[in-house]
């Protein structure tokens, strides 16, 4: 059981070294035959929906049956973002590096590490229902129906996409939003237990690496005990990528058996993640709960491809992968790599020994069928009962509803693990007393339901903190064998002193604290900034006048703030290395960095924060207010100028209340558009600037709201399918 600390949802660049050891076999790349469009647009004919635009371009699907609602999803999402649903299916297949290159080779190979598509066929048929089956595979033929509208659009090879392709893409990513690849790279690299050493160019197109801040989220929910006029209120405030496969896309989707839903929806996911329905709610943000194990093999001298358990050699099961890697033009490597699992999962040899890891989710396929029955759960009793199915591997959940009620969930298939044991280090593999076979039953997670504060929150921070002091969760109560963090963040130290101390909260406040632009005097960068105030300068009259701007620095990050560019970019290296388990740098050495830096690029040491800190989008280059781990979330990439583009952060926020009679009213706002890849779409940057002035437009959940918004409506598959 490590604590391996995360820096996004997702990192897997650095095993790339494994695929550059073995031999590689050039060849002339054959083409795939582009599969003939005619059976998918006849299957369209099977399908029944309707797709009302609003004036926003946020596609409002409708069905007769649930089926019907999942090829109109699928359909409108194709629309706006084919290239990244194709691309998140390759990637799910081990096949990225067929058409992204050698660093790419290293998302094929965990696909066949985890093995992925092994639990696919075992378990597909067995463990999801009809019901999910059917969904799935119909937002499957919506893709291909686009696919098949759009040849020009299509990589050889990728049709048909299929309802075990979706089913493998939830397998495939939610391990790593815990860090599961983090520890596979710690393992190989003989890093455990430190950095493993990311870099973005190892998967640029699939998962998102460079944030100088981990990425993280906002979820809170205030009952009418808190509210100042009764209301039970819900944010939504996932922190993503701006772009690419776990970037949020904003959707209604609604049948005539039920399912009726509004909120984000990921590239290759028919099922909306997180938001509401018409009477409840719920936002994520992402845990760190320690949820793998690592156990040291014996290997059997005599015979490397047996390991020891219970003074017995057993067999590696064992088998070769082959990773086709793009060259250029027609030519291509194939890259073969041995693939073990012992009884405790994938096994790795290394220059350090043998190592096999234990994680939560393996073997899992589930997790579609409870994203589905959290989607129709009607009350607070329904949803409980989809969340104790434990099929998602981590994830804390803040729940709201229409009759009141308020709940955080720090979600996680716990390992059930033996007591007495040193869990945090290396274990023996020889000991199959030490193979966790379950999770601990879901009355054990933590968790809160309507605390008397009438307060419930989450920001990447310790469970023991989500709600009124009173009203937290004891530590002592739950066992260390959990592996609970106990780390805070500067949004969850602001909530504390926002939300925390306003007793009646009114809707604008519930707002306005949301977009708070203030570091706590008790955070991370208030720490290091302290720090370096403190410190001798040494003579240096640069430095002395650095500090004299840090001092004065008022904690903010709005636009117009004159000391946010100094504090951010000399504290920013700091935290990022501890957060990564490297040695980090002297602040007084980044504080000089940064002297220079913005000598070099501002020609003064207090530029306004907006003349760093900017939103590009199109012709879009605005300033922007918020930063690193600010309730205000705001991520950038240096660029040659000097300024910071912005790529993460806030993304699809979302505000759902519901009043004293259960009246539901929700707005949202996304940094982009719905077209979030056709430039040449007027919703490519149309909710920009509301996104910059953090302001939000209305969702209009139900047909009678979006009546008089609609700009195109349209039912796919029908015109064309009649044409055949």
């Amino acid at each position: 059981m490590l604590r391996i600390v995360k820096t996004g949802l997702f990192g897997l660049a650095g095993l790339a070294a494994i695929v550059l050891t073995v031999i590689l076999v050039r060849g002339t790349l054959e083409a795939p035959q582009s599969a003939d469009p005619a059976p998918f647009i006849a299957k369209a004919r099977e399908y029944d929906a309707t797709i009302d635009r609003d004036e926003w371009g946020v596609p409002h699907v409708f069905g007769k049956r649930d089926a019907d609602a999942g090829f109109g999803i699928g359909y409108a999402h194709s629309e706006d973002d084919f290239a990244t649903i194709q691309e998140v299916v390759i990637a799910t297949r081990g096949q990225l590096a067929a058409i992204k290159g050698e660093r790419a080779a290293v998302t094929d190979y965990l696909v066949n590490l985890i093995g992925v598509w092994e639990t696919v066929e075992r378990r597909y048929e067995s463990d999801l229902s009809p019901e999910v089956r059917r969904v799935i595979e119909a937002y499957a033929d919506g893709v291909n129906y686009y696919a098949a509208l759009h040849p020009e659009q299509v990589i050889p090879g990728t049709l048909p996409v299929t309802g075990r392709d979706v089913a493998a893409g939830f397998i495939f990513k939610t391990p790593f939003f815990y860090g599961l690849d983090k520890v596979l790279l710690s393992v190989f690299e003989g890093r455990i237990g430190r950095d493993a050493g990311l870099s973005k160019e190892g998967v640029d197109a699939f998962l998102p690496s460079e944030n100088p801040y981990p990425i993280g989220s906002n979820g809170i929910a205030v009952s009418p005990a808190r509210s100042a006029d009764g209301a039970t209120r819900l944010l939504v405030n996932s922190h993503q990528p701006f772009s690419g496969p776990v970037a949020w896309y904003e959707a209604v989707v609604e049948s005539g058996e039920g399912w009726h839903v509004a909120g984000g929806f990921f590239p290759g996911s028919p099922f909306m993640l997180h938001g509401h329905n018409a009477t409840l709610g719920w936002a994520n943000t992402v845990n760190e709960p320690d949820l793998t194990d690592i156990y040291r093999l014996t290997i059997n001298p005599d015979n490397e491809n047996q390991y020891l358990l219970d003074g017995e050699w057993r067999d590696f099961e064992k088998r070769i992968a082959t990773i086709r890697v793009d060259l250029w033009g027609p030519f291509w490597w194939t890259v073969e790599r041995e693939v073990l699992r012992s009884e405790h999962g994938p096994a790795l040899r290394t220059p350090d020994g043998v190592f096999a890891v234990r994680y939560a989710g393996i073997g899992e396929i589930r997790q579609v069928e409870q994203y589905f029955a959290l989607d129709k759960a009607t009350n607070f009793a329904e949803w409980i009962e989809a969340m104790k199915m434990q099929a998602l591997p981590s994830i804390n959940y803040i729940y709201a509803d229409a009759q009141g009620n308020i709940a955080y969930v720090y979600n996680a298939q716990f390992p059930d693990r033996k007591p007495g044991v040193d869990w945090a280090g290396i274990l023996p593999g020889d000991d199959s007393s030490l193979i966790w076979q379950g999770y601990v039953p879901f009355d054990v997670v933590p968790k809160i339901v309507n605390p008397n504060s009438g307060l419930v929150f989450n920001a990447n921070n310790t469970p023991f903190r989500a709600t009124a002091a009173n009203d937290n969760l004891d530590p002592e109560a739950f066992p260390e064998t959990l592996g609970i963090q106990t780390d805070m963040t500067n949004r969850a130290l602001r909530i504390e002193e926002t939300y925390g101390e306003d007793r009646s909260i009114t809707r604008r406040e519930f707002h306005d604290y949301k977009y708070d632009l203030r570091y706590s005097e008790s955070s991370a960068v208030m720490e290091i900034i302290n720090g370096l105030v403190a410190a001798d300068a040494a003579g240096d009259l640069e430095v002395e006048e650095a500090q004299r701007i840090l001092k004065s620095w008022d904690r903010r990050t709005d636009v117009h703030s004159r000391g946010a560019a100094l504090a951010i970019l000399s504290a920013e290296p700091v935290i990022t290395a501890r957060i990564r388990g490297r040695v980090p740098p002297a602040p007084m050495d980044k504080l000089r960095e940064t002297i220079e830096h913005l000598k070099t690029h501002f020609g003064r040491l207090d530029p306004e924060w907006g003349e760093v800190n900017r939103f590009r989008r199109g012709s879009i280059d605005l300033p922007v207010d918020g930063g690193p781990d600010i309730l205000r979330a705001i991520y950038g990439t240096k660029q040659e100028d000097g300024t910071l583009t912005a790529h993460g952060g806030d993304t699809l926020i979302m505000f759902v209340e519901w009043d004293r009679s259960g009246k539901l009213l929700s707005e949202s706002v996304h940094p982009f558009g719905s077209a979030t890849t056709d430039s040449n779409s007027p919703h490519y940057a149309d909710q920009s600037p509301l996104f910059v002035g953090m302001r939000v437009k209305p969702v209009r959940f139900t047909r009678d709201a979006l009546k008089g918004h609609v700009e195109e409506s349209y039912r796919p598959g029908k015109r064309e399918a009649a044409d055949q």
